[in-house]
């Protein structure tokens, strides 16, 4: 028992002698690290106080810097400002220099008019006292010549007038005919500038009509398969074919442009075979266009056959069969170009018939006129010589190259064939509605011409001729003479000129007939 109590005081003791050796060391460390701060801080200070006097130096250079740089701006600016005073003290000097020389010059001018003003005073008093002797005289002169002539001044001023009107009437009408002379040697170089003016503006609606043709798709879903995976099927059906494809919003539609008519028709047959068939990829694709163009090439032969059995003429070279099939895919100003050969073919053969000429012959030239039209874009030079090259190689008689060359007068005609080709043409060309034109315009333009040529006084009748090419104006013999007949032909133009509009050129002719009869009893 004495031994246990005798553990528990030595454990106690010794407790509290820990404890007591653990307070001495912590106040020791406490002072420790209470020295350590005031030792940090009196560092930190010492620091503060060496970096503030730092930074108060480098502010009194800064200040001084400041201080130097604005007073040398102040100096620059002021000196800046001396030089510009200085200049327009100058420029103010100078302009007073000027002023004074201008009113110097001023002064010498107004002295200058003065002489010139009394000058002209003194010459318009002696020019009034010559005037007024030169109007005596005049008087004198007129008198003597009244008595002399036994005709009064107003008599012989209304004889004179006379004279100089119908002189000035002759040179009138002679200079209107050289005019009109003058202006016919300028007109070819004139018209082909304004033609070429006229084409650059109206071609494009033009070629957007005769250059495309439509395709009728059954829902745009066949637009994708058209286009094929990364354009591969278009760009097949483009290289295969020479044409452009324009697929767009148009519903419904796929567009074919190109200026060949073969090609075109080529590939909207090869496309429609392919929208109907279904199987859309490069391979079919050439395959379709092959038999398109064999398709083609058979109608074109068909299309040639048929023209030359309706025509009735024969022995006709295979190749220029051939080529008036082309002509199903030629326009020329909407009409059809093999239409317009065969209407030419029957037109030349009808007027050689009545002139008992050779009648097969006026219509194999007629339907061959325009064959060089087939291949105007693949041969340099005009359709009617690149036509008479291509008769004269296949073997067509001279008088049917001849006529085919010269039905636009570009070589001169050596037999009647020509000109019959050449109104056979014409004729078909000028016939109402076959180049765009409806009948109601053109008799409308006719009754024009003619409304506007009776309004002028003396004319007694007027008739639209040629297919309202010429106008023939008849005149009243007693109101127009021979010398008014160009001037009232001129006019007459310049009118039609003014109030319409019409294509190529219309002729004013103006007749004059004087009849006398009598009745034997």
């Amino acid at each position: 028992m004495n031994s246990y109590l005798v553990d528990v005081i030595g454990a106690v003791l010794l407790a509290a002698v820990l404890a007591f050796l653990l307070d001495l060391l912590r106040r020791q460390r406490t002072r420790e690290q209470v020295q350590a701060s005031e030792e940090t801080a009196r560092r930190v200070l010492g620091e503060s106080r060496t970096e503030a006097e730092t930074i108060r130096k480098e502010a009194d250079i800064k200040g001084k810097e400041i201080i130097i740089q604005a007073r040398a701006e102040a100096e620059k600016e002021s000196r800046d400002r001396r030089r510009e005073l200085q200049q327009t003290e100058r420029r103010l000097i100078q302009r007073e220099e000027s002023f004074e020389k201008r009113a110097e010059q001023i002064e010498k001018r107004e002295a200058d008019c003065a002489r010139r003003e009394q000058t002209l005073r003194q010459q318009e008093s002696h020019l009034a006292t010559r005037e007024e002797e030169y109007g005596r005289l005049a008087d004198q002169a007129r008198q003597q010549l009244e008595r002399v002539a036994g005709l009064t001044g107003d008599e012989a001023k209304r004889i004179l007038i006379e004279q100089m009107a119908d002189a000035a009437r002759h040179e009138a009408a002679k200079r209107i005919r050289l005019v009109e002379e003058e202006a016919r040697a300028e007109a070819d170089r004139k018209a082909k500038k304004i033609i070429s003016i006229a084409i650059e503006r109206l071609a494009g609606d033009f070629i957007a009509e005769r250059t495309v043709s439509a395709v009728h798709l059954p829902s745009d879903d066949m637009k994708g398969r058209i286009i094929g995976r990364e354009g591969r099927n278009i760009r097949a059906i483009e290289a295969a074919t020479g044409v452009d494809l324009i697929i767009d919003d148009t519903p419904e539609t796929v567009v074919v442009s190109c200026h060949n008519p073969i090609r075109r028709e080529i590939a909207r047959i090869a496309l429609e075979r392919l929208i109907s068939d279904g199987r859309i990829h490069p391979g079919r694709i050439e395959e379709i266009v092959r038999k398109a163009e064999q398709e083609v090439e058979e109608s074109v032969r068909e299309a040639g056959q048929k023209a030359i059995f309706e025509v009735g003429i024969h022995g006709v070279h295979p190749e220029l069969v051939k080529l008036v099939g082309m002509l199903k895919y030629r326009y020329s100003y909407a009409q059809n170009v093999l239409m317009h050969s065969i209407e030419c073919a029957f037109i030349a053969g009808a007027m050689a018939a009545e002139l008992g000429l050779n009648e097969k012959q006026a219509r194999r030239a007629g339907l061959l006129h325009d064959i060089g039209k087939a291949l105007t874009h693949e041969v340099e030079g005009s359709h009617a010589i690149i036509g008479a090259d291509i008769a004269r190689k296949y073997g067509e008689s001279a008088k049917i190259v001849n006529a085919i060359a010269a039905h636009h007068e570009e070589v001169k005609a050596e037999t009647i064939l020509a000109p019959l080709v050449d109104a056979a043409d014409a004729l078909s060309g000028a016939r109402p509605g076959a180049r765009r034109e409806m009948l109601e315009s053109y008799v409308k333009r006719l009754e024009e011409l003619e409304r506007i040529s009776n309004s002028f006084q003396g004319v007694e009748k007027s008739f639209a001729v040629q297919a309202g090419r010429e106008i023939r104006i008849i005149v009243e013999p007693r109101a127009i003479g021979d010398d008014q007949m160009a001037t009232l032909a001129h006019d007459v133009a310049k009118k039609i000129e003014n109030e319409m509009a019409y294509p190529g050129q219309i002729k004013v002719t103006v007749i004059r007939e004087t009849r006398a009869s009598e009745y034997a009893r």
